[in-house]
């Protein structure tokens, strides 16, 4: 194990060189945005700390089950408008230090991006957008004619919730697309849920990442923003 000021490499010898891989996938909230939406949603309707508390607990790894655990948050959201997300959007959302940096290197040098979050479409569209990401997975938020959240998330034709597992399947599919193989994938995230997609990527990446997380994942950064990756994975 390697390590300099808040950065740890385990498990192979930097730098590695960026064009040796294909992909590039980001979990959303609190990897590539400096929050977590669900939470910031919640708000709206005097829940935030409820709903923060089991957001924790689940990205901690101590609620095993994320598909329980979301409905359960989402159920909470009742009431909620698209009008306050659009205010957590617009006032709270950012993108962390370094994101727009390590997605633009990525694509200069040749890699796809995927972004598989346990959050929002409402949310992850605009980021993609913004970061002008390939590929994306997240879940729907039902919402009623008077743009009023049901408690309640839309089934899509590949299943009900963007899980972990769901993650991880969407970064095999996609490799599949673009011919390549897991190991020229990296994975970037920070909680529980993104462990199935980071063990099947060639590189995993914990950002700013809960313990369970940081102790598996092959390069752990704790201070700076994600283009720290750059550090270790060179742009040459």
């Amino acid at each position: 194990m390697q390590s300099s000021a808040g950065l740890t490499v385990r498990g192979f010898t930097p730098p590695l060189r960026l064009r040796d891989f294909k992909l590039i996938a980001f979990d959303m909230d609190s990897t590539l945005i400096n929050i977590e939406c669900i939470d910031e949603i919640a708000g709206a309707a005097g829940l935030k700390d409820q709903v923060a508390a089991i957001t924790e607990a689940t990205m901690r790894g101590e609620i095993k089950d994320f598909k329980d655990s979301l409905r359960r948050r989402v159920a909470l959201l009742k009431g909620v408008t698209v009008a306050d997300m659009q205010r957590v959007y617009d006032t709270r959302l950012q993108l962390n230090p370094g994101a727009d940096t390590l997605v633009r290197t990525a694509r200069d040098h040749g890699l796809k991006t995927l972004l598989v979050s346990g959050g929002f479409t409402f949310f992850a569209d605009r980021v993609c957008q913004r970061l002008q990401i390939d590929f994306a997975r997240s879940n729907v938020l039902e919402v009623d004619s008077n743009g009023v959240l049901t408690g309640g998330l839309v089934d899509q034709p590949w299943g009900d919730i963007c899980d972990g597992e769901e993650k991880k399947r969407m970064l095999l599919q996609t490799c599949a697309q673009i011919g390549a193989t897991p190991q020229q994938a990296i994975a970037v995230g920070d909680g529980a849920n993104d462990l199935p997609m980071m063990g099947a990527a060639g590189l995993s990446v914990a950002y700013h990442a809960k313990p369970k997380v940081r102790e598996q994942a092959m390069v752990a950064i704790e201070e700076g923003g994600l283009d720290r990756l750059l550090e270790v994975v060179r742009a040459e």
